[in-house]
């Protein structure tokens, strides 16, 4: 039999790769392009005027503000708390390590409703600690407290699963000789570990940070959606579109998604940039 009739396995036809260009073009306009362009669309009904208008509205300008609030402090503590258990997990052999690792994946598989919940159940004003929180001036939910909490749970393991696989691969010879060579610990760290690092956790952060700006569910739960106080975008989008308030709802939803796209970009340019540190990081 002639070579010419065997066909490596993962090489496709023309048809084949048309036809699987074409799902996978014809998914994403439907999924992503379609309601993208949607939203600014509506925002823009009845004239960028308008659009504008409704964002000087106090309670639009507030949530806006506590949400980049929001994110500038949540974002900042995960990446500390991430950096942290990488290390913790890549430097170290102990029991209970496959454990630890099921716990930082545990916000992936529970909804955000229900991490609120745990917060209410456990800070509000009818528990004990709650109580007493709240006794002495310092409420977690239907605060900011409360807020910050939901969304650095969620948020979590976005910068801690960026930087445990990079950390693995790149060993312990390094920070090994560092200290052989006399160095302390916080030296190894800034000369040596935080540059190997340095890419992988700022693509974490920036996944982080979208996730943060966006998230409602447990947000949600928490805060009680008080206009002007514990309302974030998504919740006051939520409060406007049920208020049949369509220009504000859409164009505050067009400006989540321009800071979404802001992130977006940013990432696609590290990877551009960075992309052989960033290989071993590729899970989004």
């Amino acid at each position: 039999m002639s070579d010419a009739t065997f066909r490596p396995a993962t090489e496709e036809t023309p048809l084949a790769r048309r036809i699987l260009i074409g799902l996978a073009a014809t998914g994403l306009a439907i999924l992503v392009l379609a309601p993208l362009v949607a939203v600014f669309v509506e925002a823009l009904r009845v004239g960028i005027g308008a659009a504008l208008e409704s964002l000087t509205h106090k309670d639009a300008w507030a949530a806006i503000k506590l949400t980049l609030t929001i994110a500038a402090i949540s974002v900042p503590l995960n990446a500390i708390f991430g950096v942290a258990a990488a290390w913790f997990i890549t430097k170290f052999d102990f029991r209970g390590k496959a454990f630890l690792i099921t716990l930082i994946d545990l916000p992936f598989s529970v909804s955000p409703v229900v991490a609120g919940l745990c917060i209410v159940l456990t800070f509000g004003a009818n528990s004990a600690i709650g109580a007493w929180l709240v006794g002495n001036g310092y409420p977690i939910v239907f605060a900011m407290p409360g807020i910050i909490l939901a969304t650095m749970f969620v948020t979590f393991p976005f910068v801690a699963r960026e930087l445990i696989p990079v950390m693995i691969e790149q060993g312990r010879a390094e920070e090994e000789a560092a200290l052989t060579l006399g160095a302390g610990g916080w030296r190894v760290f800034w000369t040596v570990t935080l540059p190997n690092i340095r890419w992988a956790l700022l693509y974490g952060v920036l996944l982080c940070n979208a996730r943060a700006m966006g998230e409602f569910g447990a947000v949600a739960v928490v805060s009680g959606k008080i206009r002007g106080e514990t309302a974030t975008i998504p919740t006051t989008i939520e409060m406007l579109y049920q208020e049949y308030l369509s220009v504000a709802a859409f164009t505050l939803a067009a400006v989540l998604a321009l800071l979404a796209l802001v992130t977006l970009v940013l990432k696609t340019l590290l990877e551009l940039r960075h992309a052989d540190q960033l290989a071993a990081t590729h899970r989004h």
